[in-house]
């Protein structure tokens, strides 16, 4: 299945791609069909279950679906705009969204979190239903986040990927083996490959633009999260500490008395200024989900402000060669927490990030499908319980040492020569493997892990 850099690489708000960006397009995928329908709806409903309800409120999904069935949309988001229609919404009890009549939809009625029935499809189901001036459901659909901003209604899920129509592109590789035959056979990077089959949808200038802009949202999303100050929001009284943490890493870099192992904060300060951001419900780029957003930019920024030689020409590589290995593991396996626990989001984003890096440091393919596998090999088993269901603890911190695990597993490939016992194919079976059998405790439902033995939470 082809993925393109776009797809694992999605503009974006926070706090969670499959808990609040999921909702919020699936919203407007079902305002596509009411629009399209022969009906007229008087109101609308909306149903949450499983982790979409277990943890909904910390991710703010009840907001997000709010502000989807407004007509708001994940790529377009104000921060004020967004709060006044949810004041609107809230106040009136209807919505207006563009292209159609206004309809009743009272959030505290019509929006339900179902915590007794999780929907057969997948852990984060939802239900939108249309209905006419009785109150009876005249139309609905049901939607599934499946992790990274992605959605499938019930139709396209149980089809599975073999129902999506692909494009031809001239490296369809599906595996890392694949990948790795292909580049051998045509003398080709991971990076050079990813463009080609990138071009067979836009031209080459929309592709340069589109991978700047990624790097442009990331980056301010980085400076953003380094000033930020105070409280999160959602009730644990978390205090934003990146904006310190940088301040001494400053002082300490300036008086030229810092110590080797203090490249590491660097590293961390940068990933939790982003999820920091994230919490805060600003806007981050999905890499490839909300809660791990952190560990691809604050690789790239630690390759940018460190290591000798670095460039800004060179990110449109790393994010070609992120987003190759990250759609491997995506249709092998998976980055829903939800799914497969924080393996699947951290570990995911840790692979991609040292995949990235070793390529832009001169790794040859199979170093980069190398520094994947490491990275991804020591973030397996990682379970998904956030404390209060919000994507503070342990996060934040998390995606810090999912940056220094990526740095590490680049570093130590590149001081190999790409032959390695486990592959890259293996291990991320593996995590496949381990994600089914996982507790469903620990699976983004806040039932098991922290998420109980924090006290007053």
């Amino acid at each position: 299945m082809f993925l393109s850099v776009f797809d694992m690489f999605k503009i974006g708000i926070g706090p969670s791609s499959s808990h609040t960006m999921g909702p919020m397009v699936a919203a407007a995928r079902f305002l596509d069909k009411v629009r399209e329908s022969p009906f007229r709806p008087a109101g609308l409903r909306a149903s949450l279950h499983g982790s979409l309800a277990f943890t909904g409120v910390g991710h703010a999904t009840d907001r997000a679906v709010i502000l989807g069935l407004a007509g708001l949309a994940p790529e377009t988001y104000d921060a004020a705009d967004a709060a006044r229609v949810l004041e609107a919404v809230t106040a009136s009890g209807r919505v207006a969204p563009p292209g159609l009549p206004e309809m009743s939809f009272a959030p505290a009625a019509d929006l339900l979190f179902d915590y007794d029935r999780t929907l057969p499809g997948h852990a984060n189901g939802m239900i939108l239903m249309a209905t006419d001036a009785q109150g009876d459901v005249v139309l609905s659909e049901t939607y599934y986040s499946i992790g990274g901003g992605f959605v499938l209604t019930e139709a396209e899920h149980e089809a599975g990927a073999a129902a999506v129509a692909q494009p031809k592109v001239p490296y369809p590789f599906k595996s890392a083996a694949q990948m790795i035959e292909m580049a051998g056979a045509r003398g080709k990077t991971i990076a050079q490959m990813k463009r080609a089959n990138e071009l067979v949808l836009r031209d080459a200038a929309t592709l340069d633009d589109g991978l700047a802009r990624i790097w442009t949202v990331m980056n301010d999303c980085i400076d953003r999260g380094l000033e930020g100050r105070g409280i999160l929001p959602g009730g644990l009284k978390v205090r934003r500490r990146a904006a310190a943490i940088h301040e001494s890493l400053q002082a300490e870099y300036g008086m030229n008395m810092t110590a080797p192992h203090t490249i590491n904060d660097w590293m961390s300060v940068y990933a939790m200024a982003v999820n920091e951001e994230n919490a805060a419900g600003g806007q981050v780029v999905t890499a490839p989900t909300n809660g791990a957003a952190g560990v691809v930019p604050a690789v790239i920024r630690y390759w940018l402000d460190f290591v000798p030689g670095a460039s800004e020409r060179g990110v449109g590589d790393f994010l070609l060669t992120a987003a190759a290995v990250g759609g491997i593991i995506k249709t092998n396996a998976s980055i829903s927490g939800a799914e497969c626990g924080c393996q699947a989001e951290v570990g995911s984003a840790a692979a991609m990030a040292a995949a990235g890096l070793c390529a832009v440091m001169g790794g040859s393919v199979t170093q980069v499908e190398n520094a994947a596998e490491i990275a991804l090999e020591h973030h397996l088993g990682m379970t998904c319980d956030p404390v209060k269901g919000l994507v503070q603890v342990p996060c934040i911190e998390r995606n810090g040492l999912g940056a220094i695990k990526a740095v590490s597993a680049a570093s130590l490939s590149l001081r190999g020569d790409g032959d390695h016992l486990v592959p890259l194919d293996a291990c991320i079976e593996t995590m496949r493997q381990t994600g089914q059998d996982m507790s469903e405790k620990y699976k983004e439902t806040s039932l098991g892990g922290l998420a109980v033995n924090i006290p007053n939470c």
